[in-house]
């Protein structure tokens, strides 16, 4: 390889970059108004944003999931007590969403467990299914046939049938 390049063909960039003279000795008015707008608008609220994140140092918050009291059930709830009756009901909408989530999780487990192992589903995923089934199964028992306006109370009564109906089926 020769050591002497061909400047002509490889042209080197310029090491630095020319610094503009100025021509005039009038200031930039860009000047002037980045100044103005940095002293103006720009430092009080960089300075109230320092403070208010100092003061919020102080005082952490972590707030990751909003956490609700257990309230009684509505078969707990003393006869005319509609707080209890409508607190109870709002914690029965809350844990039939959590059950809904709970079943969906399951889902996608078992179908991650299909897609990854393909034709060896059947043996390689028998558990997810199995745990898919008993959560679908436990789903249905506790919310089945409900509808979409199913409430706490038509939920209790359900409940209540099916216990008496195993009782009865014990009995004979």
């Amino acid at each position: 390889m020769p050591e002497d390049h061909d400047w002509e063909a490889y042209k080197v960039p310029p090491t630095r970059t020319p610094v503009s003279e100025r021509t005039t000795s009038v200031p930039n008015p860009v000047n002037f108004f980045q100044s103005a707008f940095s002293y103006v608008f720009d430092t009080p609220v960089t300075f109230v944003r320092e403070w208010i994140e100092r003061w919020q140092a102080k005082n952490k918050f972590y707030y990751y999931h909003q956490k609700f009291r257990r309230v009684p059930d509505l078969s707990q709830c003393l006869d005319g007590d509609y707080l209890c009756y409508y607190e109870a009901e709002a914690q029965w909408r809350r844990d039939r969403m959590v059950d809904q989530e709970i079943v969906e999780i399951v889902r996608e487990r078992m179908a991650a467990c299909k897609q990854r192992e393909g034709p060896n589903q059947f043996q390689n995923c028998a558990k997810e299914m199995e745990l898919l089934a008993q959560v679908t199964k436990a789903y249905q028992d506790r919310y089945g046939d409900l509808g979409y306006h199913g409430n706490a109370r038509t939920c209790l009564m359900k409940q209540k049938h099916r216990m008496m109906e195993e009782r009865k089926a014990a009995q004979e």
